[in-house]
């Protein structure tokens, strides 16, 4: 997997205006803008994301999240982007995202358009090594819990929602962490998913000023 990011610059010009302040970031973004969690020099399991961006005709821009199965061995309940291992059958970080996120919500991969990866990034507490693909979904498809042994409910977030002062928090962890947080859908988005959400949007310029007064405490 590749340490920087990687954008492709051929499919640029199918990708909506309003997404040029991502691509933009992408250009200059650091591991080290989206996380202290760096991957180890040897080690950690390949895992890929797909951060897909859609739009819906009723609520605009938005992200697709899922809620993670509650009987997962690890992160259950947590939402979270689509994804998960890099299996041997799969040619690239890519493909893993793709197929994963087929798996799972029943997504039509034909209707997206990979155009960037984040830098890998470390995932300590499940020991993976993860690559963020980003895409644009230019012909969206029905999705929904097509896997619920991995997955309990699936969700089109509005952008909006999740720029919405209103809507953020701070996220207090039982081990001392403290990260950005998301109130939306009935869901608490945080950890992982929440960190690369909350960044790449100040790196875009797309975040509203709020106040961090709000903080919840993660239950375990």
């Amino acid at each position: 997997m590749a340490a920087t990011s990687w954008l492709d610059d051929s499919v640029l010009p199918a990708l909506p205006r309003w997404l040029e302040p991502i691509v933009a970031a992408l250009r200059s973004i650091t591991p080290e803008d989206l996380t202290k969690f760096l991957p180890p020099e040897e080690g950690g399991r390949p895992g890929a994301v797909l951060m897909l961006f859609g739009d819906d005709p009723g609520h605009g821009h938005d992200l697709l999240l899922i809620e993670r199965s509650h009987d997962m061995r690890s992160h259950a309940g947590q939402p979270a982007f689509p994804g998960g291992a890099v299996d041997d059958g799969d040619a690239t970080p890519v493909a893993a995202a793709l197929r994963e996120a087929r798996e799972e919500t029943g997504l039509d991969p034909s209707g997206v358009t990979v155009f960037a990866t984040l830098p890998d990034l470390w995932l300590p507490p499940s020991g993976f090594v993860v690559t963020p693909v980003l895409a644009w979904w230019s012909t969206p498809s029905p999705v929904s819990v097509a896997d619920p042994g991995e997955v309990a409910s699936v969700h089109r977030v509005p952008i909006a929602e999740l720029l919405d002062p209103a809507n953020r928090v701070e996220v207090r962890h039982p081990i001392g962490y403290v990260g950005p947080g998301f109130e939306v859908h009935d869901l608490l988005v945080w950890g992982f998913t929440a960190g690369i959400i909350a960044r790449l949007f100040d790196a875009a310029g797309w975040t509203i000023p709020w106040q961090p007064a709000r903080q919840v405490d993660i239950s375990l």
